[in-house]
């Protein structure tokens, strides 16, 4: 489960070709659900970075706590509610990384898993507009999440699809189906992921110190895995 990001600073022709947007990009070292991130979708030319609220609200919606942040992948299409987003309305989140938190025996402890590089990821999402009047409205979002790697099994059983940048346009583009899209969904890329452990204060989602993301101790990839 993806229940909170790590969002730095990133400029806009390091995550996708041809973006442009109408919002500076929401930056975050601990986002939790229920914040305002920013997402990615088609635009005519290319792509657009809008801004959206983290927590999946279709109009009919009616107590905003149960927005849904994350949705399983296996089940988009035999669900109402996610089916119509997924055949047309998909977009990205831009992020560096996102935390989980690892069962312990006194307490969990968190973890952030990135590209082993740092570089930015691509997360897949589904959107959706409610509207709060007859000329306004807002939009809101989903991430999709997937069974993790074995590697990282240990730490969770659910992570966020990632999305490859040479498929990036291919996610976007409305014109494709459901069903195509859903072949887009599959594992996290193990080979491009890392996780280290970070400071417990990534547990509070008001710390906004950039130090949440700090490693306290070794990063582990799937290839230290193998070697053991």
């Amino acid at each position: 489960m993806a229940g909170r990001l790590y969002i730095p600073a990133f400029e806009p022709e390091t995550l996708l070709n041809h973006l442009h947007g109408d919002t500076s990009m929401h930056t975050s070292p601990n986002m939790a659900p229920r914040q305002a991130v920013s997402i990615i979708r088609q635009a005519s030319p290319g792509h657009r970075l809008s801004s959206a609220f983290w927590g999946f609200t279709p109009p009919w919606l009616k107590v905003l706590d149960h927005a849904q942040h994350c949705a399983r992948a296996e089940t988009l299409r035999s669900r109402p509610m996610f089916a119509e987003a997924l055949a047309s309305q998909r977009c990205l989140v831009p992020v560096g990384g996102f935390y989980v938190w690892k069962p312990a025996p006194r307490m969990k402890q968190p973890f952030l898993i990135t590209r082993h590089d740092r570089g930015p990821l691509l997360l897949a999402g589904i959107w959706t507009r409610y509207p709060t009047s007859e000329s306004q409205y807002h939009d809101s979002m989903a991430l999709i999440t997937v069974p993790a790697p074995p590697f990282l099994a240990s730490l969770t059983d659910r992570l966020p699809t990632i999305i490859a940048p040479d498929r990036a346009t291919e996610w976007l583009d409305s014109e494709a189906s459901g069903e195509h899209a859903e072949t887009l969904l599959s594992s996290s890329p193990a080979e491009l992921l890392g996780a280290f452990p970070v400071s417990r204060q990534v547990n509070d989602p008001t710390c906004q110190e950039w130090s949440c993301a700090y490693p306290t101790g070794p990063m582990f990839c799937q290839h230290h895995v193998q070697e053991r």
